[in-house]
């Protein structure tokens, strides 16, 4: 990985008529290191030092790959005591500087939060675009969201960022508003009027999501009345939770070998080996660090993994940095109201890429996968491991279902279509006066349906079953 060092800076010295000709696709990425000193640092530096500086850097640039950006230099960069108005230190900002003039590069991309402040000084310092990891991922959600609801929680997470940045985004904000008459006041500043305009926006788009919310409900409830258990992939991003979900269900959902390939949620139907039927259910992939506006604005589609009877966890067991990806999404789950508990009883492992190991490695991990409890080792790309991960999720499921035998009278033999799809048939006999017993497995909720369709009431269930 290369840092910066110190260079003879008269060799590269900055011309502003060349400034403006860069290229603001193409970046250089800095991702910066706190040294421990104060208790400030030590702070900041627990909620960023779970992974190694060069996972951090390789995973940004990754972010900046993923919405087409060249980047032409990373580099990981000590700040022994950050600056409050500008992160770096002069002798840094001066060396990016000459590196960005190099490489005609009209972006910086810094994996650490800046303030309004910082980021409006090393715009002007080094005559660029600057952006932080929050703004990145927005960048990157926003080119991502295709439909009306992705771009509205896009949108609401990118108006609740800026509005905390009218400081650096608006160039008029000098200016005021004189009030009417002489004796009037100096009125209402621009940067006020442009606050305001913005929370307008904002609390219009947070009711339109709670349209969405309610119309989720709605779906939901519709689908309690047709009652399939609902499994939900989550996991960080670039995990496979797409290539799995298209290897399961066959369906046609984008999977690249890219940060955030997929952004809208994605639910289809689908049998297990049993014949029986469950609802499954491709999220927004997490990542470290993710904005807490990001994932409130997501929560109307987060509330699938809420409501999801199981929950496969999917990981890279390739990456290195597996383990702290790992607790980056249990904490996001952790922060959605699915505890310790919860998780014990409705997440299971799905030990993802192991094709990407070499033979030791992968028939170690196979073997510990097997010995470990609610863990399922598995390629989304071979398929190996996916018809035992199918098992898995029928045992699970089959924790919750009751035994019962139910005759079908020949005048309601137009139910066994319904029965066939919605339970798990375990024997048949035709009767000799047209009825069909049946041994079945279902839910509870499944057994209510069944009764209310043959006519039954709840006290007629309770007396036969």
């Amino acid at each position: 990985m290369k840092h910066i060092t110190k260079r003879d800076t008269k060799s590269a010295s900055i011309i502003p008529e060349l400034e403006k000709l860069r290229d603001d696709m193409r970046a250089v990425v800095i991702v910066p290191v706190l040294k421990k000193t104060g208790r400030q640092n030590a702070e900041i530096i627990a909620a960023t030092s779970t992974r190694s500086d060069e996972s951090r850097l390789e995973e940004t640039i990754g972010l900046a790959l993923a919405i087409d950006l060249e980047v032409v230099h990373g580099a990981i960069v000590p700040v022994a005591q950050p600056k409050p108005g500008t992160l770096l230190g002069s002798g840094k900002i001066e060396e990016i500087g000459h590196l960005l003039s190099e490489h005609n590069a009209g972006l910086v991309i810094i994996d650490h939060p800046l303030t309004p402040v910082q980021q409006r000084n090393l715009e002007k310092e080094w005559n660029c675009k600057v952006i932080d990891r929050t703004g990145l991922i927005l960048e990157i959600f926003g080119r991502r969201a295709s439909t009306k609801e992705g771009t509205l929680q896009v949108e609401l997470a990118h108006l609740n960022y800026q509005k905390g940045r009218l400081v650096r985004s608006w160039t008029h904000l000098e200016r005021q508003r004189g009030g009417a008459g002489f004796m009037g006041g100096p009125g209402e500043t621009q940067i006020e009027a442009d606050r305001r305009l913005l929370q307008e926006k904002i609390v219009k788009l947070e009711k339109e999501l709670e349209q969405v919310r309610r119309t989720r409900q709605l779906h939901r409830a519709k689908r309690k009345k047709v009652p399939h258990p609902i499994v939900a992939l989550v996991g960080y991003t670039n995990a496979g939770k797409s290539t799995l979900f298209n290897r399961i269900t066959g369906a046609g959902v984008l999977a690249e070998d890219m940060l955030f390939a997929t952004l809208d949620p994605t639910l289809r139907r689908m049998k297990l080996p049993h014949g029986r039927m469950v609802m499954l259910s491709d999220t927004v992939g997490f990542i470290s660090d993710l904005p807490t506006h990001l994932v409130a604005a997501f929560r109307a589609t987060l509330e699938e993994v809420l409501e999801a009877d199981l929950i496969l966890h999917v990981r890279d067991l390739a990456d290195p940095d597996n383990q702290v990806q790992s607790q980056d999404v249990l904490r996001i789950l952790t922060d959605l109201g699915i505890d310790e508990k919860a998780r014990s009883e409705r997440i299971i492992e799905v030990w993802n890429k192991v094709d990407l190991l070499d033979a030791d490695a992968h028939e170690s991990l196979v073997q510990k996968a097997e010995h470990s409890e609610n863990t399922v080792a598995v390629s989304a790309v071979t398929g190996e491991g996916v018809d035992h991960l199918l098992d898995e999720i029928n045992k699970r499921l089959s924790g919750v279902l009751m035994e019962c035998n139910v005759v079908l009278p020949a005048s309601k033999l137009q139910l066994l279509s319904w029965v066939y799809e919605h339970t798990m048939v375990d024997g048949r006999e035709d009767m000799e006066d047209g009825s069909v017993s049946l041994d079945l497995r279902m839910t509870p909720s499944e057994a209510e349906e069944l009764e209310r369709r043959l006519g039954n009431g709840p006290k007629a269930a309770a007396q036969d079953w």
